[in-house]
């Protein structure tokens, strides 16, 4: 088998096709958080604790300065990513539960006439023998 026709097997495969899927919504999601945690959270964090902006917190200046402001920026959005994806997996379980609970309920197929006959056969003898036993 060529290379080329190898690689197109693999490619097109379900697992990758939906893992192509999941990174490009994942892209997209995250920049959906990014802008929840720069543009809505860390405004309303600043304006609680009166102004701080986390990004330029540091120590020292120019090139040997320490930016602990950054980290504690990424720590909040690695929070905040946590829990939204948190939200999102438990939302999609729930979901996914509710689909598992529509359950059709089958019911056996009809027996074919002979056996029919037989059971009501064995039926009917189980009737006489009983009555037989209380007599």
């Amino acid at each position: 088998m060529s290379t080329w026709k190898e690689f197109k097997s693999f490619a097109m495969k379900g697992n990758v096709l939906d893992l192509a899927v999941a990174v490009v919504i994942g892209a997209a999601f995250g920049k959906i958080v990014t802008s929840l945690v720069n543009d809505i959270i860390m405004p309303l964090i600043g304006l609680i604790s009166g102004g701080i902006d986390l990004k330029e917190l540091h120590v020292g200046s120019g090139e040997a300065a320490v930016n602990y402001g950054l980290f504690l920026q990424s720590v909040v959005d690695f929070f905040i990513i946590s829990f939204s994806i948190f939200m999102v997996v438990k939302l999609t379980s729930r979901f996914r539960r509710k689909e598992t609970v529509k359950v059709e309920v089958v019911e056996p197929p009809a027996p074919a006439p002979e056996v029919a006959l037989l059971i009501e056969i064995r039926d009917l003898l189980r009737a006489d023998k009983q009555r037989e036993s209380e007599n």
